[in-house]
């Protein structure tokens, strides 16, 4: 694929990972998520702060009570936090 066009560079299909941080901004779409099957019988996704109940190393930050640029900003730390002592960091 050709990087100038802005697609991605040729490269590995899979690559084990213990941490991704996925940075979309302020966006309530997680359809990309779909697969991990973290949404609830109605729908909504269980938090318990930044962390998704379903699966802790999963952290939404701008989602729900932190979508907020100061929210955002105490919710990263918060998730930096949880992810620490989830990976045992």
């Amino acid at each position: 694929m050709d990087p100038d066009l802005g697609a991605w560079v040729d490269g590995p299909s899979f690559v084990p990972a213990r941490t991704v941080l996925w940075a979309t901004g302020f966006r309530a779409s997680l359809d990309h998520l779909a697969p991990l099957g973290l949404r609830g019988p109605g729908g909504g996704i269980a938090m318990d702060g930044t962390e998704v109940v379903a699966e802790p190393r999963v952290q939404l930050v701008g989602y729900g009570p932190s979508a907020s640029t100061v929210g955002a900003n105490r919710a990263g730390r918060e998730a930096a936090r949880r992810l620490r002592r989830h990976l045992r960091w």
